[in-house]
């Protein structure tokens, strides 16, 4: 082989070591992103089916129900327009409480409940995930305060416009 030629494949061979190494690269990317849905867009049905995404809202008030002697609970989470059953076996965090913000990552199960593998809660006063923020925002003028809001999904007063 000439000199040229040993380049020539030493080049060929580098380039298609990287194309496979960038391939690889993206494909465990595109396995491992999380989609953040607003909860309207769950209810609708507009979300990834067999695939682990986020939802973000409020706790429902009096929404939580604990099974007695289990770590099993199951809350209600709104964006202040819909409101979406979730389901969760495990600790909480400690500043899980109804009202407050929470992120939730999981499926969606086949009687249209959302199954959580992970409960992320705010973690002070001031701070919410901004993928939260950015859903409670477009539904501000629906309610002035997050507690009555809530109570009224609670009491099943408001209605869920998925047009």
């Amino acid at each position: 082989m000439k000199p040229r030629q040993q380049r020539m494949l030493a080049v060929g061979l580098a380039a298609a070591g990287i194309a496979i190494a960038a391939t690889l690269s993206f494909k465990a990317f595109e396995e491992n992103m999380n989609m953040f849905i607003d909860v309207t867009d769950v209810v609708a049905g507009d979300y990834p089916q067999d695939r682990v995404f986020r939802i973000g809202g409020l706790v429902v008030t009096d929404s939580i129900k604990r099974e007695e002697g289990s770590l099993n609970i199951s809350f209600g989470v709104t964006d202040l327009r819909c409101e979406l059953a979730v389901e969760y076996s495990g600790v909480l965090p400690d500043l899980f409480r109804e009202g407050q913000g929470v992120v939730a990552f999981g499926m969606m199960s086949d009687n249209d409940v959302f199954v959580a593998d992970k409960i992320l809660a705010k973690h002070d006063e001031n701070y919410m995930a901004p993928e939260v923020s950015d859903s409670l925002a477009k539904s501000e003028s629906l309610a002035k305060h997050v507690g009555e809001k809530t109570a009224k999904l609670a009491e099943g007063s408001a209605e869920c416009d998925v047009a």
